[in-house]
């Protein structure tokens, strides 16, 4: 199960740097601005997550990590008329989800494995080795950050780490099988929302005089 999630992680690892590439493409951003962001997305919630817990950096211990992702940077940048077909990013944005999935879970079982801040702790670092790397780059890049857009990517990451621990926390002797029914629904409506465009419903606010 470790070697499976580790080859997941290396491919998720790499969609993430692809897709975060591609997000700031338009930004019209050199070669050096795209390894930045392109690191950090992959890597940047992880790395969060790792600083909150005051566990060693997880990349400073398997640093295929972070030269996978300045690879696939550079692919991108290099490549960016390839990427950006319609069929080719579509596949990405669903192998971004289920690196989405798999990351929430690690994350937050690493944090529920280390005793943080239980049971909210697990949930919120989740969402954080999930989507801190994308909302850093938001902001870096001077986007609209995933939690404005009204996309439906951390709801799902939310719930499944919710999920996830009411697992560890009633039935922990399930937990292997948990992490999976949980990685699998996260990235079930992930793709969901990218095979439908299903967005989050926005607040209308009315303006008065």
């Amino acid at each position: 199960m470790e070697q499976i999630q580790f080859w997941i992680g290396v491919i998720a690892t790499m969609a993430f740097a692809v897709t975060g590439v591609l997000a700031i493409a338009d930004r019209g951003v050199d070669l050096f601005g795209v390894l930045v962001l392109g690191l950090i997305t992959a890597i940047g919630g992880g790395t969060i997550r790792d600083i909150i817990l005051g566990a060693p950096v997880f990349w400073s211990e398997n640093q295929i990590y972070v030269w996978l992702a300045l690879g696939a940077s550079v692919l991108t940048f290099v490549a960016e008329s390839f990427f950006t077909q319609p069929q080719i990013y579509r596949w990405m944005l669903y192998i971004d989800g289920f690196g989405a999935a798999l990351f929430a879970i690690q994350g937050a079982d690493k944090a529920w494995t280390m005793g943080y801040g239980l049971p909210v702790g697990p949930v919120i670092l989740g969402v954080i080795t999930a989507i801190g790397g994308g909302l850093i780059r938001d902001i870096l890049a001077g986007r609209k950050t995933l939690i404005m857009s009204h996309e439906l990517y951390a709801i799902p990451v939310t719930l499944g780490c919710c999920a996830y621990v009411l697992v560890l926390n009633f039935i922990p002797q399930y937990a292997l099988e948990g992490s999976v029914i949980c990685m699998l629904g996260i990235f079930g409506l992930r793709a969901a929302a990218i095979y439908w465009d299903l967005r989050v419903p926005r607040m209308f606010i009315t303006k008065t005089r």
